[in-house]
């Protein structure tokens, strides 16, 4: 050692301490070379704690037991009831195989059930809907079957045992009196809500009930559900929320744009339709006579098959 710190010293004039630093430099600089080396020979398959293939073997058999006895993943039945025919029913009358034949799944019919058994029968079609992770599409496909009133009665009563809002105890200072209801939002037309109906829903305030029936008025009223989303500034929980509580009538009518008397004007004012396209809707009718229906728009290049998509519910001829 004391050879190699002297030729260190005179090849590269280094100090003695110098050199000392220069050595334990040289040292860590071979201990980090080799780290990985050393791990890779500790890490591999002959040095393994399972090196011997019978305890291998043994652990495999240990694991498929364990994943035979783990219960089915939430959300997946083990069975499936088909569903039947709906037709008007009372939910207050139904079995828990009745429920499962309507396509609900097995655990909320149980939940139906417990519910009645707690809180009492259903007293309007809303109610049913309030049920703790009850599927709104089972809900909404349900609905008009449902042979309850649309919405709460004025006198809501859960038992016969309760006969007025208060009463007094006699021979006692304590009054009792009935806890106050929880309001339950039933469904209702998007086409005909006002703002006082929006607002009603969470987040709603009077700024976005009046654009939502300030759009509506521009198209000529709601085709889809789907359209909601296209009012400016409603979040998206909002969307959800009115997709939940809201609904577009099948036998929903909306207002349209004769396409054969409306003038460019009259066609740009609708939210769907820009001012170039108003001009060659108009310019195409005065080139080749009257629409003979509303599909020959699409010869115009203007009109993309998603475009029409979305406008050919508001025209007609």
């Amino acid at each position: 050692m004391r050879k190699l710190r002297y030729w260190i010293r005179r090849n590269f004039g280094f100090s003695q301490r110098e050199v000392n630093g220069f050595l334990v430099l040289i040292g860590i600089m071979v201990l980090l070379t080799a780290a990985p080396l050393f791990f890779n020979w500790l890490l591999s398959p002959r040095h393994s704690t399972f090196s011997n293939p019978n305890d291998k073997q043994t652990l495999d058999s240990l694991v498929a037991q364990l994943e035979a006895k783990q219960p089915p993943a939430r959300g997946k039945r083990q069975f499936e009831v088909p569903a039947v025919a709906l037709r008007p029913f009372n939910p207050n009358e139904l079995s828990e195989e009745q429920w499962q034949g309507f396509g609900v799944p097995k655990y909320m019919a149980k939940r139906i059930l417990n519910y009645r058994k707690k809180v009492g029968d259903f007293t309007y079609k809303a109610e049913l809907g309030r049920i703790y992770d009850f599927p709104d599409s089972t809900f909404q496909r349900l609905y008009p079957y449902i042979e309850l009133p649309e919405t709460r009665p004025d006198r809501y009563k859960r038992s016969q045992g309760i006969a007025a809002n208060t009463r007094t105890a006699s021979n006692t200072n304590y009054t009792y009196t009935r806890p106050r209801e929880r309001f339950i939002l039933a469904p209702f037309n998007i086409n005909a809500a006002d703002t006082t109906e929006l607002k009603q829903i969470r987040g709603i305030g009077s700024k976005l009930s009046a654009r939502i029936v300030k759009y509506r008025g521009s198209l000529g009223g709601f085709h889809s559900m789907e359209q909601v989303k296209e009012v400016y500034g409603l979040p998206p929980a909002i969307v959800d929320s009115l997709q939940k509580y809201a609904f577009v009538p099948k036998a929903n009518v909306v207002q349209r744009i004769p396409l054969n008397s409306a003038n460019a004007d009259e066609l740009r004012a609708h939210p769907y339709i820009n001012s170039n396209l108003a001009r060659a809707i108009v310019a195409y009718r005065e080139q080749h006579g009257a629409y003979r229906q509303v599909e020959d728009i699409r010869q115009i290049k203007l009109v993309t098959p998603e475009l029409y998509e979305k406008i050919s519910p508001y025209l007609v001829l």
